[in-house]
């Protein structure tokens, strides 16, 4: 395999890993809606991780999906983790403003070969065969060129038979066949913007990102993140996905599905409630908020957080946010949460 250019490549090591902390995690939220008890979940274990382990916690906000957003989310999102009690290192790095950056190593892809051009259309995709984990699997219509009379709509990475294999810090040992579960996937979508899983990656590298705290709805995904690294001849952070909220229909609790925002007026019922979700020891009645935070620095414990890819929110043993009946509401029509 070709290797990345030099130029491509100081560009991603502006921040290395290997010049950074020992730790350093983040949260990245989409402004798509403001945060909700599921969000809480992902921020607060990221946090406790990071800080427990003398490590530095930053934020960005991937705001890659202007028909999704909601106006006024971001600033929303931030004014919620200040009122919570979260405090992040350096400055908050917005999506948007990163084009160039993700223009940069796409086209060191295309350069070396390893990306394509396809036409097909969503309707099409949706034809194509599921794999093991329920996705559709690209079935390389356009890997050796659009058809006739179609139009270039995305930029495809190549995966070959590649096969990725490593292990979630509390989910274990993880496994994927690209090729059969997955395919060739976007890098730069139909409509112009730039993809998830380019984004992330880039980004992660480029801050110095070694760890990461996240939703378990993310870890079928993870193995698509590793393998572009692999190829942008990254290194790979620590991942541990911890288990998502869940509505008592199953779906996992999001601004898709209408969770209730989190209050700004009263943190700690809800901190307490997603610590407890987490297993975590139960803190002691008299703290506040402000010092609910060293008190659970010192309380963290990984080996508590279930091991589950998901628990309904009011499941026996596991704590309720303080507004969840709101989180019981319709589903609601959209895309898949990032």
């Amino acid at each position: 395999m070709q290797e990345p250019g030099t130029g491509m490549k100081q560009l991603l090591d502006s921040t290395s890993l290997g010049e950074g902390p020992a730790y350093r995690g983040r949260f990245a939220p989409s402004p798509t809606g403001p945060l909700h008890f599921g969000s809480l979940l992902a921020a607060l274990a990221s946090y406790a991780d990071a800080r427990t382990h003398g490590g530095e916690w930053l934020v960005r906000i991937e705001d890659l999906d202007p028909p999704r957003e909601q106006p006024g989310a971001a600033a929303l999102i931030l004014k919620t983790l200040e009122a919570y009690g979260f405090e992040w290192d350096g400055q908050v790095w917005y999506q948007s403003t990163r084009g160039e950056a993700y223009a940069a190593v796409l086209e060191s892809l295309r350069t070396r070969g390893l990306v394509f051009p396809c036409g097909c259309t969503r309707a099409e995709l949706q034809l194509a065969p599921q794999g093991a984990g329920g996705e559709h699997v690209y079935p390389g219509t356009c890997r050796k060129g659009v058809p006739a009379g179609r139009r270039r709509r995305a930029w495809r990475l190549g995966v070959g038979e590649a096969q990725v294999a490593f292990e979630d810090l509390l989910q274990g040992p993880q496994r994927q066949d690209l090729a059969r579960e997955v395919g060739d996937f976007v890098l730069r979508r139909a409509d112009g913007w730039f993809a998830y899983h380019l984004a992330v990656v880039v980004d992660d590298a480029a801050q110095g990102i070694n760890t990461i705290v996240r939703g378990a709805d993310l870890l079928p995904s993870t193995a698509r993140q590793i393998y572009l690294q692999q190829v942008l001849a990254l290194a790979t952070p620590r991942y541990l996905h911890i288990p998502v909220a869940t509505a008592a229909n199953g779906e996992k609790l999001s601004k898709q599905t209408r969770a209730a925002a989190l209050p700004l007026d009263d943190p700690l019922p809800s901190l307490k409630a997603a610590w407890a979700f987490l297993q975590q020891e139960t803190p002691p009645p008299w703290l506040d908020t402000r010092e609910f935070w060293p008190w659970a620095f010192a309380h963290w414990r990984r080996a508590a957080i279930p091991r589950a890819l998901g628990i309904r929110v009011g499941e026996a043993g596991f704590a309720s946010p303080p507004n969840a009946a709101a989180c019981e509401a319709p589903v609601a029509a959209g895309g898949e949460t990032v």
